[in-house]
């Protein structure tokens, strides 16, 4: 019987109508020999879904709220109420896709059953098809459970063949026993005690007025949340990054945020909104690190670099492009000189490694933050730059969907894979009905830095690499 940490409890708390706590991957599938169908989609998950245990359980609360809710089997699962289907309406272009899943990620996950759906979405244009994830942000912590997309991915188009066991779920236990395992965990476990005390004092605190000054509290990205959302999504070629922080210095990283910053700069102005030379947003940017005293680069597991929250001023009032970079670049250079930050290339690299579940770390982390004064979140996660496959079929694209929460209208989640960089943005349907051109203009931004690049210079001599 595992206890829910009061960080996933918390999730559980605040996950209402307005702020459903899930966080999305959108994924589109390239059509291949054998066209994914539902059937088979079911069949994959069945033959996956014992490495992800979490994914048939449910959190029960504790009577009287004397400890934090546990994880249970759930004694009626049913895989088929978990992966659904929807088409779109003919020609299946991108902006119905994008209404679809502005719709899907708006509804809240059902409590009474594993807090996860899989979407399979046709009539895409030229045959191809889409996956939408969503798992709740107290399903997937990165280290006990990954994130479903995770499971499901392949290095080769061959199907694996996972060994299986009938899955019989464990009784759930009386309340009896809740009670008194509780009480057994404060006894030998003082620091649970603690927690489920800190849980508590923060639902009680949740309910109360905010108080105190809130620097994030007016502007063009603060609103009181709708139930409804809107999602968009934009990409450009890996190597117009690359040529930009050759141009001018810094990682493919700080060229993101600077197109980023540059993009939100552009939608401000689309909007007749006051943009002066002091104008910025505070970005909340979780950042993989490794573990302290860790010097040689490592790695701590598979999935084990810490990710912890760094707070970017983005420098929306710069007109110059290139200034806009430096100043990026400047604020993030300390993270680098520390030795803390972990090289993209080996992020990508990891076994097994899915953007999707670092997102979902990242928007942890975020939450986990909320009580810092910021604007949006930015999370940016480097994927691999060789081809993989879903289900059978080749991962062309895949969009990261960050929740909103608090009073924030809009985040943004990029990831860069096989050549090229994808950003989902997702935003409040009320307070930002143009979600789609704060996509064009953040490809604007891009555009205008690589306008600023000279001649091509020569490749650097052999065995001499570049940063990445």
């Amino acid at each position: 019987m595992q206890r829910l940490s009061p960080l996933d409890a918390m999730f559980l708390h605040q996950d209402h109508p307005e702020t459903p706590r899930q966080v999305a991957s959108l994924a589109i599938l390239q059509p291949g020999d054998r066209p994914l169908d539902f059937d088979r989609l079911i069949q994959a998950i069945h033959d996956r879904i014992d490495l992800v245990p979490r994914y048939r359980q449910i959190p029960r609360h504790i009577p009287g709220g004397i400890g934090l809710p546990v994880w249970v089997d759930d004694d009626h699962f049913d895989l088929s109420l978990h992966v659904r289907r929807s088409a779109l309406p003919k020609p299946g272009g991108r902006d119905a896709l994008h209404d679809l899943v502005g719709r899907l990620i708006a509804r809240r996950l059902d409590h009474e059953r594993p807090l996860w759906e899989l979407y399979l979405i046709e009539g895409l244009a030229g045959g191809e098809l889409a996956l939408l994830f969503k798992s709740h942000q107290a399903l997937v912590d990165g280290s006990h459970t990954v994130d479903l997309a995770q499971v499901l991915l392949e290095e080769t188009q061959r199907d694996r063949t996972i060994p299986q066991e009938e899955w019989t779920p464990r009784p759930h236990p009386g309340t009896v026993e809740l009670l008194s395992g509780s009480l057994r965990t404060h006894l030998s476990h003082p620091t649970e005690l603690m927690w489920t005390g800190q849980y508590q004092w923060s639902r009680l605190m949740s309910r109360l007025p905010a108080l105190g000054p809130d620097v994030a509290a007016h502007g063009p990205l603060t609103t009181t949340l709708s139930r409804h959302r809107r999602f968009t999504s934009v990409s450009a070629p890996l190597e117009d990054f690359r040529r930009v922080r050759e141009e001018h210095g810094g990682t493919v990283n700080d060229v993101i945020l600077a197109s980023i910053a540059g993009g939100l700069r552009g939608w401000l102005l689309t909007r007749a909104e006051p943009v002066t030379a002091k104008t910025s947003f505070r970005a909340m940017v979780p950042m993989s690190v490794t573990r302290d005293g860790d010097h040689d680069g490592g790695l701590p597991t598979s999935l084990g670099p810490l990710v912890r929250g760094l707070m970017l001023t983005l420098p929306v009032g710069e007109s110059n492009a290139v200034v806009r970079l430096h100043q990026v670049s400047h604020a993030l250079k300390g993270h680098r000189e520390m030795g803390a930050a972990v090289a993209a290339n080996k992020l990508a690299s990891l076994p097994g490694f899915a953007t999707s579940t670092f997102h979902a770390v990242g928007a942890r982390v975020a939450a986990d933050e909320s009580n810092r004064p910021y604007h949006l979140v930015i999370t940016n996660v480097p994927g691999p730059q060789d081809p993989v496959y879903m289900a059978g079929q080749r991962l062309k694209e895949i969009y990261p969907a960050i929740p909103l929460t608090g009073h924030r209208a809009i985040s943004i989640g990029v990831t860069s894979y096989d050549g090229r960089v994808f950003f989902g943005v997702v935003a409040d349907r009320e307070a930002v009905p143009d979600a789609e051109v704060l996509g064009q203009c953040i490809l604007e931004a891009l555009e205008e830095l690589t306008e600023t690049i000279g001649p091509r210079r020569a490749r650097a001599p052999r065995g001499r690499k570049r940063p990445s």
